[in-house]
């Protein structure tokens, strides 16, 4: 029945990808840009304090456990948040989610800059971390709305991607900026950036529907767009608590989940740990570690658009197998990554870049095809409620990730042993990738979902 099913598929798929040559618009990327911007801005203001870590380490007498305590903050609200955003999202919609939330994340980023004390930055980092709770969830599903099932990847790329960028451009430009007007001149500089993005999210934001009304997106690409499966952006689940837990004991919902966040505990680490590791280990300047550092994140975005984004959907759009593309780069990204190792064993900057690069470039193709498989197996209206619960799981695993490294250098001096669970976390997100998660699929309805509305 899968053989049936799959060739079904890729003809289909085959004739979407010739349908998307003769789409009339691109209103549908200029929307992928908007979602890649928020990100980028949103990693600034969880790069912006892996950078001032140092500083702000020697200014306050902390160890690196309590750093690593500090850098963890942001996760715990921002993971206890996510279920509940993601049913909130579900049932209202993405746009005033998103609105409010991005005016609040501005606000809490320029409150870390004007407090004195740990327990305040504490506070602050908190805030943030609840303000920011809606931006991937609310992406992703952003992305089931406005894109159809071909053309995922590249979407979800643009916005995954953004997360590494934010590296390559954001640990320069932070560097630059701590050097200059010490740790809390960050938090000015990505506060502004914040507060810009809000103002053009409220300005430029619709859903498909409200802009085909406004004459802002034609009718080709709008038929374009739901007849390639995105989903329907008024749909609700009619029982939502009911679906979360019939969600909550599906086996395939728990593979991708927990892959995604063994994946999430090694790239969560490296963003806030690597900067510190090119300092205290390899005994770079500030501003030379803030290049160095880039050098992975530039390995990373370029992989993650490239090969997680474009690759899979032009082999898709010809005709491939959808789940064999999709999991074979899910599964051979990750394999990738245990280059991360590599860290572990060298005192050579040259070296330690060239496996941080590997590893991360691996990490990186697999991440928006994970991402992606949110909007792809989630039943219909229940994007938000998948998305909560990947993102909460990854959170768990991303709150451990800079706090296991800290005290792990408390211990032993150095962060060879913080390499190496980074490893063991991607090993085992492999595992779950092949033996868990299964074929990508939709996941069917537990009733049918209602009509709501959402602005």
């Amino acid at each position: 029945m899968h053989e049936v099913a799959d060739a079904e598929s890729s003809s289909a798929q085959a004739q979407a990808g010739q349908a998307a040559r003769v789409a009339g618009g691109r209103t549908r990327w200029g929307i992928a840009a908007l979602l890649g911007t928020g990100i980028l801005i949103n990693y600034f203001d969880r790069v912006n304090i892996s950078v001032a870590g140092t500083d702000l380490q020697h200014a306050m007498g902390l160890s690196a456990g309590q750093l690593g305590i500090l850098f963890s903050a942001f996760t715990w609200s921002y993971g206890l948040a996510q279920i509940p955003v993601g049913l909130l999202l579900d049932r209202i919609g993405v746009a005033w989610v998103t609105r409010v939330s991005t005016v609040l994340w501005a606000c809490a980023t320029f409150l870390t800059a004007v407090v004195s004390g740990l327990g305040m930055i504490l506070l602050a980092r908190l805030l943030l971390g609840l303000a920011e709770a809606p931006a991937i969830v609310s992406s992703q599903k952003t992305t089931s709305y406005w894109f159809p099932r071909q053309e995922r990847g590249l979407c979800t790329s643009a916005f995954d991607g953004a997360a590494k960028f934010s590296n390559v451009i954001g640990v320069p430009l932070m560097s630059v900026v701590v050097s200059e007007f010490g740790w809390r001149g960050a938090f000015w500089v990505s506060g502004s950036l914040s507060l810009l993005y809000a103002l053009a999210y409220w300005l430029l934001y619709r859903n498909p529907r409200q802009m085909l009304r406004a004459g802002r997106l034609s009718q080709s690409e709008y038929r374009y767009i739901t007849e390639g499966g995105a989903q329907d952006e008024d749909a609700v689940p009619a029982n939502q608590f009911a679906g979360l837990g019939r969600l909550l004991r599906n086996r395939k919902v728990w593979g991708l989940s927990l892959g995604f966040a063994c994946y999430n505990y090694a790239f969560f680490m490296l963003l806030t740990w690597l900067p510190g590791y090119l300092e205290g280990q390899l005994h770079m300047s500030v501003l030379k570690g803030g290049l160095y550092s880039a050098i992975p994140w530039i390995t990373a975005t370029l992989s993650d658009l490239l090969i997680g984004g474009l690759l899979v959907d032009r082999l898709i759009a010809r005709g491939r197998d959808a789940n064999r593309v999709r999991k074979s780069v899910l599964v051979g990204g990750m394999v990738v990554g245990l280059c991360v190792i590599g860290g572990a064993t060298t005192h050579t900057p040259a070296v330690a870049v060239l496996f941080i690069s590997l590893g991360l470039g691996g990490l990186s193709a697999s991440a928006p095809v994970g991402s992606s498989c949110v909007a792809l197996i989630a039943p219909e209206g229940s994007v938000g409620a998948v998305g909560g619960i990947l993102n909460f799981l990854s959170q768990l695993f991303v709150a451990a990730a800079p706090i296991v490294t800290g005290y792990l250098v408390d211990d032993t001096g150095n962060f060879a042993w913080g390499f190496v669970i980074a490893t063991l976390m991607v090993a085992l997100g492999i595992l779950c990738y092949l033996f868990v998660l299964g074929r990508i699929e939709q996941v069917p309805s537990l009733q049918p979902a209602q009509k709501g509305t959402t602005a």
